[in-house]
Order: structure tokens, then C-alpha cells, then sequence
């Protein structure tokens, strides 16, 4: 069992930044790091799309949207992950999601707002 909170969206103007956080609780956590984790995106109408990802070895990708832009980390001993967003657009608009990829378990999301 796992759970997945998302912390960290609200209200960001364009060119500003905002850092995400998605805390992991439950059985998973005996093995935080060993987890592949992600952060994913949805807007309405469209499919969640993968923003980044971060795994077991340290090892990151990013869209080609957010690369250089957003980045993702992990802190092993919070049970945490991170995503800083710096020089949001007004694109990034999204609800973001935090993903156990082995587990496959989802957070309940966090809305980031980018007025254009």
C-alpha cells in the first residue's frame, strides 16, 4: 500500500517559480529508495503527460517542454519528491501528479496556475 500527497501548486505568474511536493507514506516506503517516481501533468481534454521522472539510481528525464526549466529530485529520508519549476509559462497550467511507476500509484494531484 501506498499513498501519495501533493503539495505545493496555487497561483504562479509567468516567469515566476513554484516547487512541488509529494510525500509517500505507507508500506512502499521500506523500499523509498529503490522507487522510480514522476511527476505527470493533465489539462482538460487532454491525457496526463509525463513531466519527469527521477529513479532508483538517481538517474532524471524531462519533457522536452519543461527540460531545462523544471527539475526533479529525491530526498530519501523525507519519503519525498520535488519539482522546482522555474520560468513557468502560461502552458504549464495543469494539475500535476505524483507517480509510484513500479506500484503505480497516483497522488490526488495539485493545481498549478499560470496566468497568460
Amino acid at each position: 500500500q501506498a499513498g501519495l500527497v501533493e503539495s505545493g501548486g496555487g497561483l504562479v505568474q509567468a516567469g515566476g517559480s513554484r516547487r512541488l511536493a509529494c510525500k509517500v507514506s505507507g508500506t512502499i516506503t521500506s523500499v523509498f529508495w529503490g522507487l522510480d517516481l514522476a511527476w505527470y501533468r493533465q489539462t482538460p481534454g487532454k491525457q496526463r503527460e509525463l513531466v519527469a521522472i527521477i529513479r532508483s539510481d538517481g538517474t532524471t528525464s524531462y519533457a522536452d517542454s519543461v527540460n531545462g526549466r523544471f527539475t526533479i529530485s529525491k530526498d530519501n529520508a523525507r519519503k519525498a519528491t520535488y519539482l522546482q519549476m522555474n520560468s513557468l509559462k502560461p502552458e504549464d497550467r495543469a494539475v500535476y501528479y505524483c507517480h509510484d511507476e513500479q506500484g503505480g500509484y497516483w497522488g490526488q494531484g495539485t493545481q498549478v496556475t499560470v496566468p497568460s
